[in-house]
């Protein structure tokens, strides 16, 4: 029997998740912000109607999105991560393997059955995803990843298509992969695409009929790859298990200058704290710590301050990289100079299933300690326990003055209905 894959992702995901836990916005046009209510980064499909562009800086467009009456929301990463969860949840019950490739997109291998007719599979799983939460997914079906890229693409932009296309389906992919630009086929970043068009390439079809040995000369065997996916031949394998990383950062701006010692410890703190517990959900523990600080920048005064140390025995436990992170935020900071952004960078991060013991010494751990800590902070939300040095009062903290609750993972945010 023959196999499928499939790419599901949600509509518009931060949108969807604001318009989701709120019912007095759902249908109206609305916007998501970036850190410090900057620039928007996300869209209902109302507000894409009004041709209100990505990427806008806010401060530019306020007042058209008050007289539009768009909705405007604070970036809420707790609620965005925990929807996440749960739809991916949904699509693992629904499929035989499951690949998370991003918060709301992943793919799914799926068995064709005796029909070959994988549209009732389709439709009952958007049906099932928003009756739980509520959020609108489209579907995209094809041989490979790239085919599968290509047919959500057209799910999403062809209304008649309802939601869920199955392109490996279709008697006539060829007048499918000629709609598709070259620069939305996966994996074609800007470079190739204009390459592409200089030869005369300008769809996923063209590419995909174009001499091999072109594509192997100018893009390599990653080129290839593609190419060979678009014929339906599987080249990109399904990875269920990201890869260990090699290096994590945590990381933020201020919503003002900071020009103090004490509230510089403090974010350094909250980043560190945030890291350590990043460290323990991958089973990782970091070897070399970097501080690092900067000013605005394009300035006649710019700053960047960075100051790194190791960590021996390599460590996860939040207690000894506070204590190795704040020694260095004191040697970066420099009084003369406004910092607005500041992180914590964790590199050589190595597994704690195989950890190198020393002779020695016997490693001090606080494992039970952590672990309730952070059992805790993820039934009743983040920072429900956190360490006295990240601060009670946060001044500095990122603006999100338009922040919704996070009704899916903090108990005293559940909204109340009232009969």
């Amino acid at each position: 029997m023959r196999r499928a894959t499939a790419l599901i992702d949600g509509n518009n995901f931060y949108a969807s998740c604001e318009q989701s836990i709120d019912p007095s916005v759902a249908g109206r046009p609305l916007v998501v912000l970036s850190n410090n209510d900057g620039c928007i980064i996300a869209r209902s499909a109302e507000a894409r109607a009004l041709d209100i562009a990505m990427g806008t800086p806010y401060f530019k467009v306020h007042k058209k999105l008050e007289s539009l009456n768009v909705i405007v929301r604070s970036s809420n990463y707790a609620l965005y991560a925990d929807m996440s969860k749960r739809l991916m949840n949904i699509l693992r019950t629904s499929s035989e393997q499951l690949e998370v490739y991003s918060i709301d997109e992943a793919f799914a291998l799926l068995k064709r059955p005796s029909n070959g007719n994988l549209r009732p599979w389709a439709h009952q799983l958007r049906a099932q995803v928003y009756r739980s939460l509520g959020i609108p997914i489209a579907i995209g079906i094809g041989e490979t990843k790239c085919q599968a890229k290509l047919a959500n693409h057209a799910a999403k932009s062809v209304a008649s298509l309802c939601g869920a296309f199955d392109l490996s389906a279709e008697t006539d992919k060829d007048s499918w992969l000629e709609k598709v630009a070259i620069e939305d086929v996966w994996g074609i970043g800007q470079k190739l695409s204009k390459w592409c068009r200089l030869h005369n390439i300008n769809t996923a079809r063209q590419f995909r009929d174009m001499p091999s040995g072109k594509i192997l000369s100018k893009y390599g065997i990653k080129g290839l790859r593609i190419q060979r996916e678009l014929l339906g031949y599987e080249c990109i394998p399904f990875t269920q298990k990201p890869l260990p990383k090699k290096e994590m950062c945590v990381s933020r701006s201020f919503c003002r200058p900071i020009h103090q010692l004490s509230e510089l410890r403090q974010a350094v703190a909250s980043h560190v704290i945030r890291g350590g517990e990043k460290l323990r959900q991958h089973s990782q523990v970091a070897s070399t710590l970097t501080v690092f600080a900067r000013t605005r920048e394009l300035r006649p005064s710019s700053c960047k301050q960075a100051v790194t140390t190791q960590i021996n025995p390599p460590s996860n436990d939040t207690s000894v990289l506070l204590d190795a992170a704040l020694l260095l935020t004191e040697q970066i900071f420099d009084p003369s100079y406004a910092f607005i952004k500041a992180g914590v960078l964790m590199q050589n991060l190595d597994t704690t299933k195989f950890m190198q013991q020393q002779l020695f010494s016997v490693p001090k751990t606080n494992e039970r300690l952590l672990s309730t800590i952070d059992e805790l902070n993820s039934q009743y939300g983040q920072n429900t326990i956190t360490w006295a040095a990240s601060g009670l009062e946060k001044p500095w903290e990122m603006r999100r003055n338009r922040l919704s609750p996070a009704a899916t993972s903090r108990f005293k945010e559940i909204p109340i209905a009232h009969a």
